[in-house]
């Protein structure tokens, strides 16, 4: 089950990587490597930093979802882009899922709850940062007035809280994930925005 969900969570960070590419003007090839990165690039950094073998590296479809999603989106993007409230909010469910599984597997390896917290935000923002690296954005990390950053926050603290209290599972891997969906779904529907520096302008 935990797998599915993986994909599923990898299979929509694709897609919003593959538009990305689209609106950027990009060929299939470059559509097809900022949806590898948006989907693969968070846990391929999480990974590394745990010293383990990634886990996009051993099952093939990690790397073929990205693929499937980059094809749907190279061929039907105007449909896509028609059903982007849908895909923002599973990938508000996905950013909640990889944010509670990244600390979750970081504990696992050893780390302190503030450590595995980091690395679980890491997990869930890193491909979206290096998909805007790549694309010339300014990645959604440094600006984050949409609220991206924070849910992802909220739910790797939850989860390493959770974990400190002798709380394990899955029971506690969907009550981080759903926090930080919810904290997403009503930054969005409310246009909470962070705050910027008193007198600094509004990025255009």
């Amino acid at each position: 089950m935990s797998q599915i969900l993986d994909l599923v969570g990898i299979f929509v960070f694709a897609l919003t990587g593959a538009l990305m590419g689209v609106r950027k003007r990009l060929d299939v090839v470059g559509m097809g490597v900022l949806a590898e990165m948006t989907a693969l690039g968070g846990g391929l950094v999480r990974d590394l930093i745990l010293n383990v073998r990634p886990a996009a590296f051993q099952s093939l479809g990690y790397v073929l979802v990205p693929v499937a999603a980059t094809v749907i989106v190279f061929f039907w993007h105007p449909h896509v882009a028609r059903v982007m409230p849908v895909i923002l909010v599973l990938d508000a469910a996905g950013l909640g899922l990889f944010a509670a599984v990244g600390t979750e597997k970081a504990l696992e390896y050893g780390l302190s709850p503030l450590h595995a917290a980091i690395l679980g935000v890491t997990t869930a923002v890193g491909g979206g940062v290096i998909r805007d690296v790549l694309a010339g954005e300014i990645p959604t990390l440094l600006y984050d007035r949409q609220l991206y950053a924070v849910p992802a926050l909220l739910g790797s603290a939850v989860m390493a809280g959770l974990s400190s209290a002798g709380m394990h599972g899955w029971p506690a891997t969907l009550a981080a994930a759903l926090l930080a969906f919810g904290l997403r779904i009503t930054a969005m529907r409310r246009n909470w925005r962070a705050p910027l520096a008193k007198g600094a302008e509004e990025h255009s």
